[in-house]
């Protein structure tokens, strides 16, 4: 579905992706990990179109993205929840999740939708009227997710998604991006949370300073003692 070879991206004169080669297939979840910096948001940023890539290749289900605007890649099948949530707090709920859907023209498909994501996150209903900025964190990731769905993507970029969330929730935002995926959409995600990641994903690459130095299944990358050492506390 997603293919990635030797991609570089720099910012000004730091070289921030160093050659990164990697696969995502249909239906599945593949996580990244690796420390702050490593260029994990960078990578799904370049996926996005928000930043260039120098040299090397992106292509989503044969298509070449890396000439494409970032509204272009969103129609082709692929939303980003970035990190930071980054919804509109000074809009409702339901304006946020709107904008979600705002390349889509089919009302019955989009009330689908929006059927779909309540069903995911109850709360959100009962939540529909008020500022998204009012909501508790947990509710805000929610938000976000779900603002990302109403595209109806095929692929779904996720960027720390835990990131200050209290464990119950964490849990709990996990088991819905496991539904998520059951409902046939391919998630990549990257997450500073080794644990929840790879006990959640098939597969992972393990990022440092802008290079991959590990891939395999996520069960292998869990018993892996490197691993273990580096990310998931011995």
């Amino acid at each position: 579905m997603l293919k990635i070879e030797n991609v570089h991206v720099y910012y000004g004169r730091i070289h921030a992706l160093k050659g990164i080669s990697l696969t995502v297939e249909p239906g599945e979840i593949v996580t990244l990990i690796g420390a702050n910096g490593a260029g994990k948001t960078t990578l799904l940023r370049a996926i996005s179109g928000l930043v260039p890539v120098r040299e090397g290749t992106i292509t989503f289900e044969g298509r070449p993205l890396t000439r494409l605007k970032a509204e272009e890649i969103v129609r082709l099948g692929i939303s980003h929840v970035p990190e930071g949530r980054r919804i509109f707090a000074n809009m409702t709920v339901r304006e946020n999740l709107a904008l979600g859907a705002y390349l889509r023209r089919d009302p019955k498909e989009v009330a689908e939708s929006l059927e779909r994501v309540f069903a995911l996150f109850p709360r959100l209903k009962e939540r529909l009227q008020q500022k998204a900025g009012t909501l508790s964190g947990g509710e805000q990731q929610m938000l976000a997710i779900a603002r990302a769905l109403m595209a109806r993507p095929r692929l779904l970029l996720l960027d720390e998604p835990s990131l200050g969330l209290a464990p119950l929730l964490v849990r709990q935002i996990f088991a819905t991006l496991k539904e998520i995926n059951e409902q046939g959409t391919t998630l990549l995600l990257v997450e500073q949370n080794a644990h929840m990641a790879l006990s959640v994903a098939h597969r992972g690459y393990v990022l440092e300073t802008g290079r991959i130095v590990l891939a395999d299944t996520a069960e292998r990358l869990r018993a892996s003692e490197e691993v273990r050492a580096a990310y998931l506390g011995g």
